[in-house]
């Protein structure tokens, strides 16, 4: 269990890009056709400066990055209709649709406060089912004089939930949102959008890898009820590519990128030719090897006797187990690997995860695009 902090909250705001839903994905996206025009090239690591900016403030910054021949306000009215005409497609980031079931469930009061004007959030929200009715307030960037880092913005929230700030907890992403919520006197807990920031999140008063790490009940909330035997099931989720050489450790790993958070899940995998098999992955940096970008490494709950480099190996992922964690040493590593593949070995028989093993996508041996979901 938790240990339970002494801080008690009764409500909790929200941010929404890169906190609930996934939109820094569809922002690179879009900055990368628009840049292509000008001869430049987007680099995912110029998104820490934009991560938590207002729109004209990050069009600001990408402007003076790049150079471009525009002016700010230019920029952004080239790009918002782009940018609108994806917004259907900015999914929610895993932990988001639980978190605001349980927390509405359970009749907690949420506001969604964010630097993006009002009508942009109710347009991003309106894709996703319920997500509405979930919060009593919503506060944009453009109903207040200064937006984050100001604490103007969740101090609007918690007026207009009749909630004194030292009762709200605040969930974050980015450095300007953590401050605002400690500027306004609230409880922050910090799931850092930007890869690898984590040691700059010292202010907030948690700092967790994604949202399925939350634990309410640390802030007095009531707690998720949903893990079983050590597992949480997930909404599943399907992921092939050609496994590549690991690095000389004999593990397997995934020769494409992906955004999903860092973490150690579980699921099937499918060799065309050979069958079907339990499965546990980390997704991440793999902090004890320091890798230098993010992997996906598989680990086939199953003894075979030649390699299989090469071959395209598909993955239906069904549950979490654990968030990626640094370890003092191998040895640690090792037998945490050793226990995270006891607990996938004895969930996937439960009737809840075994059935996808029959999924059609683990037999099939076409060569479709390697994410979907």
């Amino acid at each position: 269990m938790a240990k339970p902090l002494k801080k008690l909250v009764s409500c909790v705001i929200l941010d929404l890009d890169g906190t609930l839903l996934n939109t820094d994905g569809v922002v690179s996206e879009v900055l990368k056709g628009f840049l292509a025009k000008y001869g430049k090239q987007w680099d995912g690591r110029e998104a820490q400066r934009i991560v938590g900016k207002t729109p004209l403030e990050a069009a600001a910054a990408v402007v003076e990055e790049y150079g471009l021949p525009c002016g700010k306000e230019e920029f952004l009215a080239e790009l918002h209709p782009v940018f609108y005409a994806q917004l259907c497609n900015i999914k929610p980031l895993p932990g988001a649709s639980r978190l605001l079931k349980h927390l509405s469930g359970h009749g907690v009061p949420m506001a969604l406060a964010s630097n993006s004007p009002r009508g942009s959030i109710e347009s991003k929200i309106s894709y996703h089912q319920g997500w509405k009715d979930y919060f009593s307030a919503i506060v944009g960037g453009d109903e207040v004089t200064a937006g984050k880092p100001s604490p103007e913005i969740f101090l609007e929230a918690a007026k207009r939930l009749n909630r004194e700030p030292s009762s709200c907890l605040v969930i974050e992403d980015s450095m300007p949102g953590v401050t605002a919520g400690k500027a306004a006197g609230m409880e922050v807990v910090a799931v850092p959008s930007v890869p690898k920031q984590a040691h700059l999140y010292t202010s907030a008063d948690e700092v967790i890898n994604s949202l399925l790490d939350l634990q309410p009940e640390k802030w007095g909330l009531p707690p998720f009820q949903d893990w079983i035997e050590g597992t949480l099931p997930t909404e599943p989720w399907y992921i092939s590519g050609p496994v590549i050489k690991g690095f000389g450790r004999g593990s397997k790993v995934l020769g494409i990128p992906t955004e999903h958070p860092s973490g150690v899940y579980f699921g099937w995998a499918g060799l065309s030719t050979r069958g079907v098999y339990k499965m546990v992955m980390s997704i991440g940096w793999n902090p004890y090897f320091n890798n230098a970008e993010k992997t996906i490494e598989p680990w086939l709950l199953h003894e075979f006797t030649e390699d299989f480099y090469g071959e395209e190996l598909r993955l239906v992922i069904v549950g979490y187990l654990r968030p990626e964690v640094n370890f003092p040493s191998l040895e640690s590593l090792i037998a945490k690997i050793h226990e995270d593949k006891r607990i996938a070995e004895r969930a996937l028989d439960l009737p809840l995860y075994s059935k996808h093993k029959d999924d059609p996508y683990l037999s099939s041996s076409l060569h479709s695009e390697s994410n979907h979901s």
